[in-house]
């Protein structure tokens, strides 16, 4: 079969895009993104810190909330720095290898993130439901264990994505990518060739790590509801809901972003490509920004911590 001509045979190099449509106002839409990168460090790594430093804090449900903030800074790192190289100084180039880098990257730490928030859920779950068994279920060795488990998980069922792209497709009929970092689907669609088995492998890794967390943390909420709906004491109901309410909001907010950017890459040409892209990026830098909010207002041991270590810096 003849190669047209503007076929680019195995790019050593992409060229991004952006925010397809809104190249001229790039500069200033890296503003506020970038702020959110900030105040996703600061506030990320504090709560690693605080977590990391106080004792009283090293129980399981604050171990997972560090191993969330470490993701969070990793799965914003990963990516900001570059997009911001896009939007103001002009650097739209990446090489192929490294595109496949920042993907494996990018996605990986999701697949981390929706596994913290699943340990979180079953956290609160057992803690709630059963929580004279919550000390001997959730020793130090589980979650260990289970910290280990959910990094692996994605990490190794990222990879086929990569290599699928690497040494299955050879023929691409462009190097520009219409999007702000390497996503899976955003690469694949380069292709001339049948791209039936990455996207469908594509879809069985989303599965695996994306729906089986999302259905198992919804099955937990909704059990800890019922259970909290049938504590006698009013005052022990609201404890118990209060203690959800920030897990609750970070899987909703989390969760809700992943599907829309998922599922519009596969069946949403009708939506505006800058939109698209935009709630993409979005997806991936709300979490991170939103995270160290929820978890800093809504836990009282982190906001007292963090209380005292301000207190302490204005003494001195």
């Amino acid at each position: 079969m003849p190669i047209p001509n503007d076929t680019v045979f195995m790019p050593s190099i992409l060229t991004f895009v952006g925010i397809p449509g809104l190249e001229p106002v790039q500069c200033w839409i890296g503003i506020p993104f970038c702020a959110m990168y900030i105040i996703a460090l600061i506030g990320n790594t504090l709560l690693v810190i605080i977590i990391k430093s106080e004792r009283t804090l090293h129980e399981p449900m604050y171990i997972f909330l560090a191993m969330l903030g470490a993701t969070d800074i990793a799965l914003s790192t990963s990516f900001v720095p570059k997009m911001l190289g896009i939007f103001w100084f002009h650097l739209p180039d990446i090489y192929f290898d490294a595109c496949l880098l920042q993907m494996w990257l990018i996605h990986t730490f999701q697949g981390i993130e929706s596994g913290v928030l699943l340990a979180m859920a079953l956290d609160r779950y057992v803690a709630i439901c059963h929580p004279l068994r919550h000390a001997t279920i959730f020793t130090p060795q589980v979650v260990t264990h289970i910290g280990i488990g959910m990094t692996l998980r994605p990490a190794i069922l990222v990879i086929p994505c990569l290599l699928l792209i690497k040494f299955r497709l050879k023929l691409y009929r462009t190097k520009i990518i219409s999007h702000s970092y390497c996503e899976h689907m955003a690469v694949v669609k380069l292709a001339t060739e049948d791209i039936f088995i990455n996207k469908f492998y594509g879809l069985f890794g989303a599965f695996i790590v994306g729906g089986f967390d999302f259905l198992s943390i919804t099955l937990s909420y909704i059990q800890i509801l019922i259970t909290v709906a049938h504590l006698p004491q009013k005052k022990a109901r609201l404890k118990a809901f209060n203690t959800c309410v920030p897990h609750m909001c970070v899987f909703f907010q989390f969760y809700l972003l992943a599907f829309f950017s998922f599922f519009t890459h596969r069946s949403g040409a009708h939506i505006p490509s800058h939109i698209h892209i935009t709630l993409s990026v979005l997806y991936l830098l709300v979490p991170p920004f939103f995270n160290p909010f929820v978890y800093g207002v809504k836990t009282k041991q982190i906001r007292e911590q963090v209380t005292k270590m301000f207190s302490f810096k204005d003494q001195v």
